[in-house]
């Protein structure tokens, strides 16, 4: 059987259970079980390669003791074990100085058994037993696809989409940003993980060559994730992807953290990311930044905080919706300080349904350098692939599409003086820029304006309208307000007025 066919039957039992609804508690309920099964293989191959190999895990809790015979547990003994002994005591594992420990508590903070039937349990138990085998070495490729198998349930399970980017960007976004094997790597919303395991699948093939450089790799990745299922997805994650501790895979929100909190030791040399956008985070984040880039939405926040955790010289690529380059007000600010501090060298105009079906806002993709102003921005604009009018869940963008931007691109080093403008291909320098007031969002001058009848791009203008005109009434409020209040305190006070006249 299949690892694909494996899945699909242990759904379809979970499907009987009447303490699980619907697939994002499914994916969850799957998630921790293959986690426990994952990790129970690679510590029978650390067994192997670690003579003084100790598992962190208590015997009994390990997956090998309690789950792997398939005349074992079952029923209510089952249930109650799980709930009332496997949970409790993962959840409090003593560390102890233990990276491994904390890795394995810190998954289990907020995972949850929703099944309620423990002979359903155990026939899950058993499929997952029968079918998945993380150390035959035939089933580690197929791994990898079973795992973006469950990242698109996830997408289906409604708002959950937000975790992840199509393979095909993050593949492109991280060839061009080209991390170096020593380099820090880090994804400061990093869902998943999707822009994680590129990187460290970039960097074993084209820099890791020995067990010392392996060694170099594992310490390089660094990811924060606010989010219960998607830090324990970008966890189990790691450890398919060879990361043998995944400790520094926090389950933290990053902006949590006040901005100036961040010190020059923590800086890093990559970030890659797509940060969630159209959310608004919890009343009081943002406080913990500059007054002038205050704001509510969460990609503007994680923008200012990818701005001050780059090192001098360090290169980042960014996915943000049109709002970022054509937003004003604190986008403005944003936007003139990313190009005074760094050099914003590229946009990359992705076409309408990257995301879909879950979004069809435009999106682009922002690659900038830190240390040198912006003298020029260069915008690419991806064409559809030929016979395709838009992407869909049957015709994916595949990362076989970025050949001509790669083709293009050029080297950094000289300024990218290989650049050649073309139809899909301009340039616009920083001081019409500047008379724009910072709008980047900047059509393509080598094509007509067209009129577009699709609906979800109607619709996004129509948004955007209003959000335009929702901006200048708040800006007209202010000034009003601030007007008013000068005025009030010019007024001399009615008593003294009296005694005055």
């Amino acid at each position: 059987m299949s690892i694909s066919t494996t899945i699909k039957s242990i759904q379809d039992i979970m499907r009987k259970d009447v303490g699980v609804d619907g697939d994002a508690q499914r994916i969850g309920q799957l998630v921790w079980m293959l986690f426990l099964k994952i990790y129970d293989d690679r510590e029978q191959e650390w067994e192997l390669d670690y003579d003084d190999y100790v598992s962190p895990i208590p015997e009994q809790l390990r997956w090998s003791s309690w789950a792997a015979d398939p005349e074992g547990l079952t029923g209510e003994g089952l249930k109650s074990f799980i709930d009332n002994t496997l949970f409790p005591g993962l959840q409090q594992l003593d560390a102890g100085g233990d990276a491994r420990a904390a890795v394995i508590r810190s998954v289990f903070e907020d995972a949850y058994n929703y099944m309620k039937s423990g002979h359903l349990l155990r026939q899950v138990i058993n499929r997952i037993q029968e079918g998945i085998d993380f150390n035959a070495s035939q089933q580690r490729h197929a791994f990898g696809d079973m795992y973006e198998q469950i990242l698109k349930d996830l997408q289906s399970a409604g708002n959950a989409g937000e975790f992840y980017t199509p393979r095909a960007v993050t593949e492109f976004m991280v060839n061009r940003v080209d991390p170096k094997l020593a380099e820090s790597v880090m994804d400061p919303a990093c869902g998943t993980g999707g822009f994680l395991t590129c990187a460290i699948e970039h960097k074993r093939k084209h820099y890791v060559q020995t067990p010392a450089d392996e060694q170099t790799l594992q310490h390089s990745i660094y990811g924060w994730e606010k989010k219960p299922l998607p830090h324990l997805l970008a966890t189990t994650n790691m450890i398919l992807h060879g990361i043998e501790v995944p400790s520094q895979i926090r389950h933290d929100n990053t902006l949590n953290r006040p901005y100036r909190d961040w010190g020059p030791k923590e800086r890093v040399d990559v970030i890659v990311a797509n940060p969630p956008f159209g959310g608004t985070e919890e009343d009081g984040i943002e406080n913990n930044f500059p007054a002038e880039f205050r704001t509510r939405e969460t990609a503007d926040l994680f923008m200012a905080l990818f701005i001050r955790l780059l090192k001098q010289d360090g290169r980042a690529a960014v996915v943000l919706p049109d709002g970022f380059l054509f937003g004003e007000g604190m986008k403005t600010r944003l936007k003139e300080k990313l190009l005074s501090e760094c050099n914003l060298h590229t946009i990359v105009r992705l076409p309408n349904g990257v995301f879909n079906p879950y979004t069809g806002i435009k999106t682009n993709l922002l690659f900038f350098t830190k240390g040198q102003p912006t003298e020029q921005v260069w915008y690419y604009e991806h064409p559809y692939p030929e016979g395709y009018k838009n992407y869909s869940k049957t015709k994916p963008m595949r990362v076989e599409e970025f050949a001509t931007e790669i083709d293009w691109w050029g080297d950094e080093a000289d300024g990218f003086a290989s650049r050649q403008e073309t139809k899909q291909a301009w340039k616009v320098g920083i001081e019409e820029i500047k008379a724009r007031n910072y709008n980047l969002d900047i059509k393509n001058p080598w094509q007509d304006e067209q009129v577009s009848h699709d609906p979800d791009e109607l619709l996004e203008q129509y948004a955007r309208q209003q959000a335009e005109i929702q901006e200048l009434r708040d800006q007209l409020k202010t000034v009003l307000g601030d007007a008013l209040s000068h005025t009030s305190q010019d007024q001399p006070a009615p008593q003294q007025a009296e005694e005055s006249a």
